[in-house]
């Protein structure tokens, strides 16, 4: 296997998340306001953060699922396609 696929999507997912926060903490902090209004856009954003996690975990699920059955169905309308004397080896 070649050495130049090392990372995955997984990888390129972090550094987006990790460039969108880096981003949103640069804006935030240039933008003027005062502390109490900073504060409550913050308790905004918290909110809304921990509403969208709390949905992750389901949508994972429910993913994996419609996967897990896709691939199932793909394996074995392959090895009904597949001609008899190629399936024992």
């Amino acid at each position: 296997m070649s050495e130049t696929n090392r990372y995955g999507g997984a990888h390129l997912l972090i550094a987006f998340l990790a460039g969108a926060a880096a981003g949103a903490a640069a804006a935030y902090l240039t933008t003027p306001r005062s502390g109490r209004e900073s504060r409550e856009q913050l308790k905004g954003w918290a909110g809304d953060v921990r509403e969208k996690t709390a949905r992750v975990p389901h949508a994972v699920r429910e993913a994996y699922a419609r996967a897990s059955e896709a691939a199932k169905q793909a394996f074995a309308e392959a090895l009904k396609a597949t001609p008899p004397d190629e399936k024992a080896g």
